[in-house]
């Protein structure tokens, strides 16, 4: 605690030091940010398939090192216009003063980084600070050890510890850097967890930005496009092996089309990944007590009567993807968020069904509704509450830069991303200017007749 007290303190005395970076020297961190990737890519690659024990060079690219780039990129073409300030108008009876918006760092940031995506959940709340001009400290996950390190050895390389400082550590560590007076607290993970960093950052009052999970459903309309509804809610599920925290935890389909979904989705599946015990581009799952989890929330739903559907043998480091129907809300598969292979299909009888059943339960961190009419895909987009929404596609709302990403109620607090990142992780305070003539007398004592002529009009 002492040396994670030290590190934060001497970044608190050089964000004091320089308390408004100029744009060249936050263009200079993002950029340095940005080679750190391109340069290390192979390197960082190596070390996440290292800790998955097999994963596909191709999913660390296209979901880790691809979107920090473009949200880097993003940052460094519009963290210019983000810094100045804005004109707002001063109420009238104020005139002729001049009031504004300034974003001022908040000075250091602390970010939880989980174990599932390791580099972009670091690389993105990361951009954002910079950005918006502040200092970072990062806490790494130990189920991730071989990228942690070298991350930690990559960003000593590039930046000061007085400008980003990664730090390593089991639960232990992660405990005492929640409770460390940080200026803005952000952690990505589960719901359990958020509730005791949520607690220990409020013993110093330090705003928390919670990105949790949840049970994240995908609808298949009445209107749906059924083969593509099928095909992306396999790739949403599958990619990363589900270890992904919006992807779809579970699937509500028209009660008649439950064969159908099934029979589709092996297709898909056995599509996207022939012969699934040899083949690479398939993940692991993270760590042998993850894949015990799964398999005893299927032994579960089994043991409830619940129907299993295998699609077929996987390595030893893997956990087989799995359909299984015929699930109720007593069973750990329906409880729990799942984050793995395992997809339960919820039959429904219509569309208000299936959205009451969303409504009993937490607000998701995403939604995915598949239907080409217009009317349904409105109908659940006003009548539910979820983080995020994808519309006939799974997952792609997190990727879009002009919208902020973040939970509700159970799945979250807070958003990033953008420009919305830009501004959490800013105070935008506001400054009014007084005039040299200006009117501010009529409001203070001894009140006479110009006051009561105010007060008369005031109050017409």
């Amino acid at each position: 605690m002492t040396d994670l007290m030290s590190l934060l303190q001497r970044q608190r005395a050089a964000a004091l030091a320089e308390p408004l970076p100029h744009w060249v020297t936050r263009q200079r961190r993002l950029r340095q940010l940005r080679a750190l990737l391109i340069e290390n890519r192979d390197a960082i690659g190596a070390a996440i398939d290292a800790d998955f024990a097999g994963r596909p060079r191709e999913e660390t690219d296209l979901l880790e090192i691809f979107p920090s780039l473009s949200g880097i990129d993003y940052a460094l073409k519009h963290t210019r216009r983000w810094m100045k300030p804005k004109r707002q108008w001063a109420n009238l009876m104020f005139l002729p003063a001049r009031t504004t918006l300034t974003p001022q760092p908040v000075g250091v940031v602390g970010v939880i980084v989980p174990w599932n995506y390791p580099l972009y959940l670091a690389v993105g709340p990361l951009t954002d600070a910079l950005a918006a001009g502040n200092r970072v400290m990062l806490k790494m996950s130990e189920l991730t050890p071989a990228f942690s390190a070298r991350f930690a050895e990559l960003v000593s390389r590039y930046f000061a510890d007085d400008e980003v400082a990664v730090v390593q550590g089991d639960a232990e560590v992660g405990k005492a850097f929640s409770a460390l007076p940080f200026d803005h607290l952000l952690f990505t993970g589960s719901t359990a967890v958020g509730r005791e960093v949520m607690r220990a950052a409020a013993e110093h009052l330090t705003p928390v930005t919670l990105e949790l999970g949840g049970k994240s459903p995908a609808i298949v309309g009445p209107g749906a496009r059924f083969d593509n509804a099928v095909q992306r809610i396999v790739y949403g599920k599958l990619v990363n092996a589900g270890q992904t925290c919006i992807a779809p935890d579970y699937a509500l389909v028209p009660r008649e089309r439950v064969d159908e979904f099934v029979q589709q989705a092996t297709a898909a599946i056995t599509a996207s990944y022939p012969d699934l015990r040899n083949n690479s581009q398939y993940a692991s799952i993270i760590s042998s007590r993850h894949r015990e989890r799964l398999a005893a929330v299927l032994d579960d739903a089994k043991q409830q009567g619940a129907t299993i559907h295998t699609v077929a043998t996987v390595r030893d480091a893997a956990f087989a993807p799995t359909l299984v129907t015929g699930v109720s809300d007593s069973m750990r598969i329906m409880r729990e968020e799942l984050f793995g292979p395992l997809l339960p299909v919820v039959a429904y009888d219509t569309l208000d069904e299936a959205i009451a059943y969303i409504n009993r339960h937490d607000r998701p961190l995403a939604l995915y509704v598949f239907d080409d009419n217009d009317t349904n895909v409105r109908n659940v987009l006003e009548r539910t509450h979820a983080g995020g929404v994808t519309v006939n596609d799974t997952l792609f709302h997190i990727a879009q830069h002009h919208l902020p990403f973040g939970g509700i109620g159970p799945s979250g607090m807070g958003s990033y991303h953008g420009e919305a990142g830009f501004q959490r992780f800013s105070h935008r305070k506001p400054v009014l200017r007084q005039a040299r003539l200006n009117g501010a007398k009529m409001l203070a004592p001894p009140y006479g007749r110009l006051f009561k002529n105010l007060a008369s009009r005031l109050l017409r």
